[in-house]
């Protein structure tokens, strides 16, 4: 499991009460690695994280050692557990919702070791601009995590 890297754009709908089917392709791997115990945060480009909660403790501990006070506020500040729940869904909190945008079209993308979740008009227009907003001195930048055997 230590090579293991989620990767790949895949379209989800958010329902009314802001909850989202996990993709098969990625439960199988989250049910081995945390448990379907997650936490959800914000991001500075203006879409949500979520990591596998053994992920989102190493990244916590990054952030909160080597950041200063505004990436902590972002993304310590915005970060909430969450489970993926019975019936294969994550619920974002409406707070989460609004600082991403999130109604219904969204794009949940693998980045190796956590994921990214986009409202898809807001997706297009980020990759439309091309990689102006990379902020060199994000702690997320130099962020590896390799999962436990």
């Amino acid at each position: 499991m230590s090579d293991l890297v989620f990767q790949g754009p895949t379209n989800v709908s958010l329902d009314a009460k802001g909850r989202w089917t996990v993709p098969a392709k990625h439960r199988e791997a989250l049910q081995k690695i945390c448990g379907n115990e997650l936490t959800l945060t914000k991001h500075p480009d203006g879409c949500l994280l979520l990591f596998p909660r053994p992920a989102w403790l190493a990244f916590r501990t990054k952030v909160m050692s080597e950041s200063g006070s505004w990436y902590r506020r972002v993304y310590i500040g915005g970060a909430q557990d969450v489970s993926i729940d019975s019936a294969e869904r994550i619920n974002v909190a409406p707070e989460l919702r609004d600082a991403a945008g999130l109604v219904k079209d969204a794009q949940l993308m693998g980045m190796g070791a956590y994921f990214e979740l986009w409202d898809l008009a807001r997706y297009k227009v980020y990759e439309q601009n091309g990689s102006q907003l990379d902020r060199p001195d994000d702690p997320l930048g130099s962020f590896t995590f390799a999962y436990p055997a």
